[in-house]
């Protein structure tokens, strides 16, 4: 009987083993070094597929009244059909995002830039390669119309993104999607 609790134990552990994955396959080498080209390079772009907006009772409500797009919860707004991106040109970004999410302090009368738009140099950009994933953190503040944006986009070698903003005038927002190659062309 206690042999056959070793084998188990062994197979056990063999199959658990022998289930891990390498870290550093062919495929993740190569998903690594495009990220790095596009990267080193500042011509990249960003598209959000879904924004994951703060729960408040207001976003809760328009939910409620099925205001949201179809596919999408106060938790999840699905922006596969929306037009959103964050462009990184060399030095400069170019952003525009839809925002879900409730003000803070008011806006203007009349105002109709109710999403999240910049297009310039943005300051305190900066990159940071994350020697743990591979991947790398881009941070910069925005400002426009009176209200400053403080944009944090993590990419990682699967060319998925996470974006975190945070607003000096709106609850904070995050959204996901993937990065591409820009070519201002297309």
């Amino acid at each position: 009987m206690e042999k056959l609790l070793k084998l188990s134990f062994v197979l056990l552990l063999g199959s658990i083993l022998g289930c891990s994955s390498t870290a550093n396959t062919s495929t993740n080498l190569e998903e690594i070094a495009a990220l790095d080209t596009m990267v080193s390079a500042r011509m990249f772009e960003v598209v959000s597929q879904s924004a994951q907006p703060m729960a408040t009772i207001g976003l809760n409500s328009i939910s409620n009244a099925g205001l949201l797009p179809p596919g999408s919860s106060p938790g999840r707004i699905d922006l596969t059909t929306n037009a959103n991106y964050v462009r990184v040109i060399g030095d400069s970004v170019i952003v525009y995002l839809p925002y879900f999410g409730e003000r803070q302090i008011g806006g203007g009368y009349n105002n109709k830039n109710v999403g999240i738009e910049f297009k310039g140099i943005p300051k305190d950009f900066e990159i940071i390669k994350n020697q743990k994933t591979d991947g790398y953190r881009i941070r910069f503040v925005i400002k426009n119309h009176g209200e400053s944006y403080t944009m944090t986009t993590e990419l990682f070698p699967n060319h998925n993104s996470a974006i975190n903003v945070i607003s000096s005038h709106r609850t904070p927002i995050a959204y996901n999607g993937k990065i591409s190659q820009y070519s201002p062309d297309e």
